[in-house]
Formats: structure tokens, C-alpha cells, sequence
């Protein structure tokens, strides 16, 4: 055919596609190796090897990128009039997750190192899409909420536990495996959850109400069964209401329509609608906040896995263009300003990575000193490593130039998602005051931060300073509230950096406290300074395939 010859495709990577995306990230490999028991290491990387191929491959991604092309789609009535209000997926969204829960990706609680297998397989999961990691998430953090009621835990924790995906609409008791989702959110209130206006009647039946009301936002509306706040007489209370009562009836959950969002096209948040909902209270009435808050902690500590997980993808991405890409006489990757680049994105990933992981880490240990450490390092690290995913994926879009901003490439998708854990659970401003709070009630939060801090005393002379400028903040707690994103984000910068000086390759911890902490740093990605070992950097975040 005439003009044929004008199409050979030359200098174009080829798909990055067919590897294992556990195997490949050798910060996630050496953090699981860390804080993994020696006696179930060899079986626990097996998992994540197994789990890090099917991210990787060909296969998987087609099915993301299918359920993303295919939104999920509201049915509120029957075609004989009949109220149904069910959500309709894409084939594909059924398939990802149900590996996804076949993965063990909720069900941590009881596994040994269970948090850290669990957050090293999220991270790997979210990968290939993070839409389906929404009910994962809202599934495994229910755990702890529940477990305020040991009947409720005894009834609902197999279920959430098990590796098996049972999509129908029927009573959970008859499943072989459940999902959680969440209800907190109201129009007039948003992350003021004590202005909620649902209401909660007591019936006959110790324990169990009728509620009603709206929730602005509720995540994975085809769950079987959700966490929902409500007023009760005593005040803000938690319930578990089930999607399907134990008769096989429909409760009643009244969706009044999808949410049209930026990005995580693939799953489903809802208006809902309570008018007569049967619900059992989960904890005591008037103790709704405390009962939910560790599942609030958990699904931030996601937030953050989640945004880690984006930008080692976007890493990744620009990495292997560049490894491949000509331009000027040779290779991208080996181009000094871009290996600056590229070198400053990896480093903001593996920072993410080591924060994340060492806070899972935290999780199973569960001992007091970890306990309090988590309530401050959590909040602070999901307010920083979400923050800091969407200029990560941004960058890294432009690493592949025009090509970057072309939907087959994958990096539009990751554009789009990388300001939601930002804004899920508690947006910026949130996380900042839950920290301020954290420090002036529970001064043993503080003191878990600062002991894991001063392990690595000494060792860096930016990190010390950064250390003595972060008591100063701390020095003056009044009308701290203007500048609290500033100390938050201070506390982050010191615990991530303090995990590289004792754990990342040398090259790697320096850059990081002479970029982060001592300032020789621009305002944008690539302006390191260029004395550094930027080449090792670069090579450390190459995948290895």
C-alpha cells in the first residue's frame, strides 16, 4: 500500500508489561525482608512473587484498563418497577477483584506478619488499578471497628477474612466470603462527622435501630454490609447496617446516584438514602467516633500504601521509557538532567515506601510503644505521601513527553488518580489538626515518634538539624493551627529520612537529607544537586526484569 514505508516504528519502548512488580522493586523487597518473621519469609515473598506477576501481567492490565473504560453503571429499578438499586461492573472489575481478595489483601488481622505481607501486596495491587482497592481497603480496616462487639467480630470477621469473592446479593451468612464499606460522610458536614444529621431509632430488639437519613459519600455501595454513623438518643453512634437482611430481604439502601469523579472511574462511591434501614449498633451509643476511628487509622494508612503504590508505578513508567528512548545521541536514562529527573522521582518513592511499610510493621507488632507511634506517624504520613503522588505522576507523565499524555500510555490514568488518597479519609487540612491533637492529648504519640527518630542520631548531620528544627516547632504548641502543615510535614520528612539513613543504600539516604532535609533542593523534580550518586539512584529504581 502506497505510503506504508513512512510507518516503521522505531525508538518506542516496547510495553512495559511481563514482569513481576513485587520481584522488580527492590525498596518494597528489601522493607517485606525487614520486617517479616524469618519463619514465614520465604513463604510470604512466594506470595507477593506470585501476586507480583499477575500485577504485571498483560492480561491483568487489559482488565484494567477494560474496567476503567466501562464505568460502573446505577440500576434503581427492574423493568417492572420494582426498586432494586443495584450497580452493574464490567465483567473485568469482577475478575481483579476477586484476585484481589484471593490475594489475602483483606484479611490481616491474624496472619502472621499479616500487616506487612498484606501492605506490600496492596501497594503491588494498586498498581494495576486502584479503583478495586477501595473495597479491599474498607473490607480489611472494618476488622478493628467490629471487634468492639466480640459477637459482631465472631459473626463478620471469618467472612472478611476469607480469601473467596461471592459477587450475588444475598444474606451473608449464606457467602463464603463478605465486603465492607463505609458511610460517615454528610452534605452539611463532610469531615465534621459530629454535625451528621441521620437519625437512629432503638427497636424492639436490644440492639438493633432504624435509621434514617443520607450519606453524601458512600464507598463500594455493592458491599454486603457497611459501617454507618448515626445520632441514637446517647449521641454519634456507630451501626452496621447489612445489605441484605438475614430473611433474604433487601434492607433498605436507597441509591440515589453515582458519583462522576476525576479519576478511580472503576469503583463506585454513592448517595445513599436511609428511610426505615435496619442496622445494629456496633460499640456503645454516643461512642461512634471512638468506635470508627481505628478504622479510620487503617484506611489512612491505605491512603498512603495506595499513593506509594501510584508512584512507583509512575516511576516505573518513565524509568523504562527513558531506558529505551533515544534522543540527542543516546539514551534517555543517561542524559544528566534527565537522570536527575528520574532520580528525584525514585527517591520520593522509596521514602513513601520505607514510611509505609515500617507503619505496617507497627500494626503487627501491636505492642503499646507502637501503638502510640502510629497514632501520630499515621495521620502525618498520609498527609505527606499523598500530597506529594500527583506531582510524582505529573513528572513522571513528562518523562515520556507527548507520549505521556496519551491515554494508552497508562500515565493519564495515574494522573488522575493520584489526588484522591489526598482528599479520602480526612483531607490535608484534617490530617494536620489530627496530628496537633494527637500532641496535645496523648503526649506518648510524641515520644514513640521522637525514639524511632533518635535511632538514627548522629548518623547524618542534615538529619540532626532537621531533627533540632523540628523541636523547635514542637516547642510552642499555641496557635500552632496556621503553621500546622508545616510541622506535619517537618515530622514526615525527619521519620522517612531517618528509615533511609538506616536502611537505603548509602547513595540513596544521602540524596535524600541533602535534598529534603538540607535544603540543596529547587521548587520542581530534577534540580538535585548534581555531585550526588544520581546514576546508582536511578539504577536501584530500574526494574529489575
Amino acid at each position: 500500500m502506497a505510503g506504508t514505508s513512512t510507518h516503521t516504528v522505531t525508538n518506542q519502548p516496547p510495553p512495559l508489561v511481563g514482569y513481576d512488580v513485587f520481584t522488580a522493586d527492590r525498596a518494597l523487597v528489601a522493607a517485606v525482608e525487614r520486617y517479616t518473621g524469618p519463619d514465614v519469609l520465604d513463604e510470604v515473598r512466594s506470595e507477593l512473587s506470585a501476586l507480583g506477576r499477575a500485577a504485571g501481567s498483560a492480561q491483568l492490565q487489559e482488565w484494567a484498563v477494560q474496567a476503567n473504560e466501562h464505568p460502573p453503571r446505577l440500576r434503581t429499578h427492574d423493568r417492572y418497577g420494582h426498586r432494586i438499586d443495584e450497580v452493574d461492573f464490567h465483567p473485568a472489575w469482577h475478575r481483579l477483584l476477586g484476585k484481589g481478595v484471593a490475594a489475602g489483601l483483606t484479611g490481616a488481622w491474624t496472619r502472621p506478619s499479616g500487616h506487612v505481607r498484606r501492605a506490600a501486596g496492596f501497594l503491588v495491587w494498586t498498581q494495576v488499578d486502584a479503583g478495586n482497592c477501595c473495597p479491599l481497603s474498607m473490607t480489611h480496616a472494618a476488622v478493628p471497628a467490629l471487634r468492639t462487639d466480640p459477637r459482631l467480630a465472631a459473626e463478620w470477621e471469618p467472612r472478611l477474612a476469607s480469601t473467596v469473592y461471592d459477587r450475588q446479593l444475598r444474606p451473608a451468612g449464606q457467602k463464603p466470603g463478605a465486603l465492607f464499606g463505609m458511610g460517615m460522610t454528610e452534605k452539611q458536614g463532610g469531615s465534621d462527622v459530629r454535625a451528621n444529621t441521620t437519625g437512629a431509632r432503638p427497636l424492639a430488639e436490644p440492639g438493633t435501630y432504624e435509621l434514617t437519613g443520607h450519606k453524601w459519600f458512600c464507598s463500594a455501595p455493592m458491599s454486603d454490609a457497611f459501617l454507618v454513623l448515626a445520632q441514637a438518643p446517647e449521641g454519634l453512634t456507630c451501626f452496621l447496617v447489612p445489605r441484605v437482611l438475614p430473611d433474604g430481604s433487601r434492607n433498605v439502601f436507597l441509591i440515589q446516584r453515582l458519583k462522576d469523579k476525576l479519576g478511580n472511574r472503576s469503583n463506585a462511591s454513592a448517595e445513599v438514602e436511609f428511610a426505615g434501614t435496619w442496622a445494629r449498633r456496633v460499640g456503645e451509643e454516643g461512642r461512634g467516633v471512638r468506635t470508627i476511628i481505628e478504622m479510620v487509622a487503617a484506611t489512612r494508612l491505605d491512603c498512603a500504601l495506595g499513593s506509594a503504590g501510584l508512584m512507583r508505578q509512575a516511576v516505573a513508567q518513565a524509568i523504562h521509557h527513558c531506558a529505551h528512548r533515544e534522543a540527542f545521541g543516546g539514551k534517555l536514562i543517561d542524559k544528566p538532567l534527565m537522570r536527575n529527573v528520574l532520580a528525584d522521582l525514585a527517591l520520593e518513592s522509596e521514602a513513601a515506601t520505607a514510611l509505609t511499610l515500617r507503619l505496617a510493621a507497627a500494626y503487627d507488632d501491636g505492642g503499646e510503644q507502637e501503638r502510640a507511634f502510629l497514632r501520630l506517624a499515621v495521620p502525618a504520613a498520609k498527609y505527606w505521601i499523598t500530597k506529594r503522588c500527583a506531582p510524582v505522576a505529573v513528572e513522571a507523565a513528562e518523562c515520556l513527553g507527548g507520549n505521556g499524555y496519551v491515554e494508552e500510555s497508562g500515565l493519564p490514568r495515574l494522573v488522575r488518580e493520584s489526588p484522591l488518597n489526598s482528599v479520602w479519609e480526612g483531607a490535608g487540612n484534617v490530617q494536620a489538626l489530627d496530628v496537633l491533637r494527637a500532641l496535645r492529648r496523648e503526649p506518648g504519640a510524641l515520644d514513640a515518634c521522637l525514639t524511632e527518630i533518635g535511632r538514627t542520631h548522629g548518623t547524618d548531620h542534615r538529619l540532626d538539624r532537621a531533627v533540632k528544627d523540628l523541636f523547635t516547632e514542637l516547642a510552642d504548641l499555641n496557635a500552632v493551627e496556621g503553621r500546622a502543615r508545616r510541622l506535619v510535614e517537618r515530622l514526615a520528612l525527619v521519620l522517612q529520612g531517618s528509615l533511609l539513613v538506616r536502611y537505603a543504600p548509602p547513595e540513596v539516604a544521602d540524596a535524600f537529607c541533602a535534598s529534603r532535609l538540607g535544603g540543596d533542593h529547587g521548587a520542581a523534580f530534577g534540580t538535585l544537586p548534581t555531585a550526588l550518586d544520581l546514576a546508582s539512584i536511578v539504577a536501584r529504581a530500574h526494574l529489575t526484569l
